[in-house]
């Protein structure tokens, strides 16, 4: 384990040692790219269109996404991932029948963050459900609430906090990026980033991060 720096952001008082989060150097971990799937390229149209028939067939669309936190310039920031060097998302996705969130979870971030091309790695510790985001209809953006109105929603979305280890390699499919942001960046800038990772900022402020610096990260 490594040393921490002893230095608390957000304060240090009145805080529990489960609302503390112990996060390590972006220089900690390692950061690869490997062969992918193509992507689908599909219109807002036909993205409702797709949406409608496995609603119809399925029912609602359950997600989940990973909130995974490191330290740079001795701030937090959150590690998202660019597609096609044009929106942002977070490492996550649909749950399949029977699933749990999870296992779903785990299984993405094997898939999207793989630990080693060959899948090896440290398992993925998924901690706390952070929030929870719904979107009322097909071609409705995502709500931190569900509307009272709304009886039969089409997608829910949970984002749960991914805590890492002092080392971990990442292997990204190389048509995603994978960026560090920091979170003063992404606080209220839903224009550029989206509802759901603008919106992580608030949903972290209950944790004081405890930047950690290990003694040595092998990687």
């Amino acid at each position: 384990m490594g040393d921490s720096t002893g230095a608390l952001e957000n304060g240090d008082s009145d805080h529990t040692s489960s609302d503390v989060l112990d996060i390590y150097p972006l220089s900690c971990y390692y950061f690869g790219s490997k062969e992918c799937v193509s992507l689908k390229n599909e219109s807002d149209a036909d993205r409702v269109l797709r949406m409608t028939a496995s609603y119809e067939a399925h029912g609602m669309r359950n997600c989940v996404a990973a909130v995974i936190v490191v330290e740079l310039f001795k701030h937090p920031h959150l590690l998202v991932l660019q597609v096609q060097n044009s929106f942002y998302k977070l490492p996550g996705g649909r749950l399949r029948p029977g699933e749990s969130d999870i296992d779903c979870l785990k299984r993405k971030l094997l898939n999207k963050l793989s630990a080693g091309e060959d899948g090896r790695g440290p398992e993925w510790e998924v901690g706390d459900c952070l929030g929870i985001w719904w979107r009322p209809d097909f071609d409705a953006p995502l709500h931190p609430y569900l509307p009272p109105n709304i009886n039969k929603p089409k997608e829910c979305t949970k984002l749960f906090l991914v805590k890492l280890p002092p080392s971990r390699r990442f292997i990204v499919p190389k048509k995603f990026r994978i960026l560090a942001v920091p979170l003063c960046e992404l606080h209220d800038n839903e224009q550029t980033y989206g509802q759901t990772i603008s919106g992580v900022p608030q949903l972290m402020s209950k944790f004081s991060f405890n930047f950690v610096e290990p003694n040595a990260a092998s990687i």
